[in-house]
């Protein structure tokens, strides 16, 4: 049914109020993919990365990485391996597939499954990765979306609230996802009174 990711995220949203309002507060404002520093997540026990694209690794609607999400990349892959990163977007175009594939052929696209906040992408990165979902960590910059899937899932949500944005080249949907955003984030304040 087209929409049912919608629905799901507030109920699972609802079940998960109390993880997702501390996952917020505990979240620094200006928080980004650099200053997650591949080696504490290592020692942190984390194995796998599943990475959304947009807001994370690029503004919203581009086709390909920032030069420095690339260059992040390019430490954790050093580090995990290619083989245990994933990207898992709710928009995985043929695009942004074959950048990867010529920069990043290990690195693997999750598709084929029902759109995050549903679990079924991170549990096929668990299969994929043979680890595990508490080793991933599912790093995102939507709280109803990646980091509700993440909890649901029983992995880490790491909570980007400094997302890449981009309103010189697409004004009208970077105001629709800022908006949606503080949406979520009002949302999740206000479900956790319950």
């Amino acid at each position: 049914m087209p929409g049912a990711h919608i629905l799901a995220g507030f109920s699972l949203g609802f079940n998960h109020r109390r993880e997702l309002r501390r996952l917020h507060a505990d979240t620094p404002p200006n928080s980004s993919i650099l200053g997650l520093a591949p080696e504490t997540l290592l020692s942190s026990g984390i194995t796998v990365l599943a990475l959304d694209f947009d807001g994370v690794l690029a503004a919203h609607g581009s086709p390909v990485p920032l030069p420095e999400a690339v260059a992040w990349m390019k430490r954790c892959e050093a580090l995990f391996g290619g083989d245990k990163i994933f990207i898992l977007s709710n928009k995985p175009t043929d695009e942004r597939r074959q950048w990867f594939a010529e920069r990043f052929p290990a690195m693997r696209f999750i598709s084929g499954v029902r759109k995050k906040p549903y679990p079924d992408g991170l549990n096929k990165t668990a299969e994929l990765a043979g680890v595990p979902p508490a080793k991933i960590l599912m790093v995102d910059d939507r709280l109803l979306t990646g980091c509700l899937a993440a909890l649901v899932a029983g992995a880490r949500p790491c909570y980007i609230r400094r997302p890449y944005v981009s309103f010189r080249q697409r004004p009208a949907a970077e105001l629709f996802f800022g908006l949606l955003r503080r949406g979520e984030r009002a949302f999740v304040r206000v479900i956790s009174l319950f």
